[in-house]
């Protein structure tokens, strides 16, 4: 049996961001391929160098209708700035728009799916539905990741990816 759940790591050196830009051209390019795609991607929008980015996640098929997930705490400030609130209402309207959906796309598995909110309830929900499941884990998260998914996982090379998603599409169940 395949693995439901893929994901990808990227090395230290990476760009900030890189995950992001990575999905986010990928659900373009397997909507474009006819594939049926929910989920979402996250878009930072870079604020300069003394201020924090604007993290929106941008739910696929309502793109024009970003959720902001970034709070403004001030400046000095060095708390999180996740709105939890926000990250919780984007799953929601995630979790509104898969069925049917042939892949679910999510950004990641965070500090806050980690801790059973975020997308996590998403997730579950996709793998019970037969739903194969794409999202980036950073590494200080895959712990809480090997617990939550008990070896349905597959990592995968971010080179790699659209094949994967592809692969699960035509499955037989």
């Amino acid at each position: 049996m395949r693995a439901m759940l893929g994901w990808f790591g990227l090395d230290d050196d990476a760009p900030p961001g890189e995950g992001d830009r990575i999905l986010a051209r990928l659900s373009v390019r397997l909507t474009d391929a006819g594939l049926r795609v929910a989920g979402a991607v996250q878009r930072n929008t870079d604020k300069g160098a003394d201020c924090a980015c604007d993290m929106d996640v941008l739910v696929i098929g309502e793109e024009d209708a970003p959720v902001r997930i970034s709070q403004s705490l001030g400046s000095g400030s060095t708390g999180c700035r996740l709105d939890p609130g926000a990250l919780e209402a984007a799953a929601a309207r995630v979790a509104a728009r898969m069925a049917g959906a042939e892949l679910l796309i999510l950004p990641k598995f965070g500090r806050q799916e980690a801790v059973g909110r975020g997308f996590r309830g998403v997730i579950a929900q996709a793998v019970a539905d037969d739903i194969p499941v794409l999202l980036h884990v950073p590494p200080e998260q895959r712990a809480a990741w090997a617990e939550f998914c008990g070896g349905m996982d597959e990592r995968l090379s971010p080179d790699g990816l659209a094949d994967w998603c592809l692969e699960q599409a035509v499955r037989v169940p």
